[in-house]
C-alpha cells in the first residue's frame, strides 16, 4: 500500500457521499419547489454550485437522474400483468390508476416534474411495461365493446395516460385530498376510455386490491 492510497480512497468516498447528498437534496428541494435551482439544491446538500458540476453537467442531468430513479421505484410497486389477467378491461385500468396514485400522491410536485419535458422520455421508458398493460386493457375493452372504438388501442392508451396527468396537475394546483384524487384519476382514466362515470365508480378498487404495498396505501 502506497502513501497515496488512503487519500485516494477518501476522495472516492467523499465523491460518492457528495453525489448521494446532491440526489437526496434534489429530491427534497424539487418536491418543495419544482423550479428549485442548482444553487438551492447545492446549498441544501452542503456543497457549492461548482461542486455540482463535478457530478452532473447541468441541472437537467441532475433532475433526470432523480426522476428516473423515482419512476423506477414506483414502477417496481405496480401490479404485475398476471395479477390483472382475470379482471375486466375497465377494472385493469382502474387498478393501475389507483396503484399509481397511491404511489405519487405524497410526491405530487416531483411526479409533475417527471412527466414533463425534458424528462418525460426517460420516465416513459421506465414505465414501458406498465404502458403496455394499459394498451392491452384498452385493446380488450375495444374488442368487447366496453370502451370507445373510434380510436385504436395505442391511441386510447395514450389518452388514458394523458387523463391521469391532467388529474395530477389539478391535484398539485388545488391540493386535492388523497381520496378525491384517487377517485378523480379512476373516473378520468375510464371516462376518456368511453365509460360512463357511474359505471366507472363501480370499477374503482381500494388501494389494497390494486396491489399496493401496505406501507404506501393512502
Amino acid at each position: 500500500m502506497t502513501a497515496t492510497d488512503h487519500p485516494q480512497r477518501a476522495l472516492r468516498r467523499d465523491a460518492t457521499e457528495n453525489r448521494a447528498a446532491l440526489l437526496d437534496a434534489a429530491r427534497r428541494e424539487l418536491q418543495r419547489d419544482p423550479d428549485a435551482g442548482l444553487e438551492t439544491i447545492a446549498a441544501a446538500a452542503g456543497l457549492s454550485r461548482r461542486a455540482v458540476y463535478g457530478h452532473f453537467p447541468s441541472r437537467d442531468d441532475l433532475v433526470r437522474e432523480v426522476v428516473t430513479a423515482g419512476a423506477a421505484r414506483v414502477a417496481a410497486t405496480m401490479p404485475a400483468a398476471h395479477d390483472l389477467a382475470d379482471l375486466p378491461p375497465a377494472a385493469r385500468i382502474a387498478a393501475i390508476a389507483v396503484a399509481l396514485w397511491s404511489e405519487v400522491s405524497h410526491v405530487r410536485s416531483m411526479a409533475r416534474v417527471a412527466v414533463r419535458s425534458p424528462f418525460s422520455e426517460s420516465v416513459a421508458a421506465v414505465f414501458a411495461p406498465l404502458r403496455a398493460q394499459v394498451r392491452e386493457a384498452c385493446a380488450l375493452g375495444i374488442a368487447d365493446g366496453s370502451m370507445r372504438g373510434d380510436v385504436d388501442a395505442g391511441t386510447l392508451g395514450r389518452l388514458v395516460e394523458g387523463a391521469c396527468i391532467v388529474v395530477l396537475d389539478e391535484a398539485v394546483r388545488s391540493g386535492t385530498s388523497d381520496e378525491d384524487g384517487r377517485r378523480m384519476v379512476v373516473l378520468s382514466a375510464l371516462g376518456i376510455a368511453g365509460i360512463d362515470w357511474r359505471t366507472a365508480l363501480l370499477s374503482e378498487p381500494s388501494p389494497a386490491s390494486a396491489g399496493v404495498p401496505e406501507e404506501h396505501r393512502a
